[in-house]
């Protein structure tokens, strides 16, 4: 292996790693929505030259992640009131609809993928791991859409999670009542039915804990999604 070749595969490494930190930080909010995105700093930090990370935010804009405009710095994806309402109009259908294909098309490699997801969050519950349960919660789900094997519906369902993981961020980080640390512990339990019934193909079943587990979400995130005193429109 030459040199070049041996520079080529250590910069795919670096785009990677900020590829993978970038989403992390917006779907943990450690990057707030409409955040300036610093190339300059970025390509120092990851040791990458602009071209690959003005190539990767070209890429993350596709997938919704980031704002791109013409003469202007590359931003977080914004979010309003009314993204809270579309998600909510929208999630409902992608995310049942994964939930059958799952049931129908998984794989047992594919299954055994998603337990080992819902370890990683439920021990970040256990740990009281706030960023840790919004990432492996975004995991689970994206885990699901894979095991649908529909390219028209892996798209939608991606661009939903972005902001899912997002909202959730403010339900995650409240489990300050019994009734809180309760629902947290049932969204759990609810991943683990998901995975009984996808393990044995009841598509029924797996669609109707999508449903169950959004409205779970729906309840406490529109409880925590807007500051007091300020009117929300109906979900």
């Amino acid at each position: 292996m030459n040199d070049a070749t041996i520079s080529e595969r250590a910069n795919l490494d670096r785009k990677a790693s900020l590829g993978l930190a970038l989403r992390r930080r917006i779907l943990t909010m450690e990057l707030a929505p409409g955040a300036i995105l610093d190339e300059v700093a970025l390509s120092e930090e990851f040791g990458l030259s602009r071209p690959p990370v003005r190539e990767l935010m070209r890429q993350m804009a596709g997938e919704g992640y980031i704002e791109l405009e013409t003469n202007r710095a590359a931003r977080v994806s914004s979010m309003s009131y009314q993204s809270l309402r579309d998600f909510f109009l929208l999630a409902p259908m992608i995310y049942i609809t994964a939930n059958k294909l799952a049931a129908e098309n998984r794989t047992r490699a594919e299954l055994d993928v998603l337990k080992q997801i819902q370890q990683s969050f439920q021990t970040a519950i256990d740990d009281n791991d706030v960023e840790g349960r919004v990432f492996h919660n975004d995991q689970f789900h994206r885990q699901l859409g894979e095991m649908a094997h529909n390219v028209y519906l892996v798209p939608s369902l991606r661009r939903l999670q972005i902001d899912h993981a997002r909202i959730g961020k403010i339900f995650y980080k409240h489990p300050n009542t019994p009734r809180m640390q309760e629902e947290l512990e049932l969204a759990s339990q609810q991943h683990e039915q998901m995975i009984g019934a996808i393990e044995r193909r009841d598509v029924d079943a797996a669609g109707e804990l999508a449903r169950l587990h959004l409205e779970l979400s729906r309840r406490n995130m529109a409880m925590y999604a807007a500051p007091e005193g300020l009117e929300t429109p109906a979900l």
